[in-house]
């Protein structure tokens, strides 16, 4: 599907940074609002914008400040590490 997007000349700028294709800048905006939405996969991100691995795709989120570490993983690896730490106080010479 192609989208054709009519922008002031004078918000071009604003929209995209210099030197950087403004097309791509919108393709880009509206795939990581759909990405932040949970609306795509990670895959579906990296298909969508053609980025080679998940490695790549980190660093493309990365630096666009996209995180996604929910506080939902943030309570599984709390919970997790909780386990590990009384397994080893449990398996810990007395």
């Amino acid at each position: 599907m192609q989208i054709t997007l009519d922008i002031p000349d004078d918000l071009v700028g604003a929209l995209s940074t210099h030197g950087r294709d403004p097309a791509r800048a919108a393709l880009e905006a509206i795939a990581l609002e759909a990405y932040r939405q949970r609306r795509l996969s990670g895959y579906q991100l990296r298909v969508l914008l053609d980025i080679a691995s998940r490695y790549e795709l980190d660093g493309f989120l990365k630096e666009r400040q996209v995180y996604d570490y929910t506080l939902e993983d943030f309570e599984k690896d709390l919970a997790a590490n909780r386990e590990l730490r009384a397994k080893q106080k449990a398996d810990a010479p007395a």
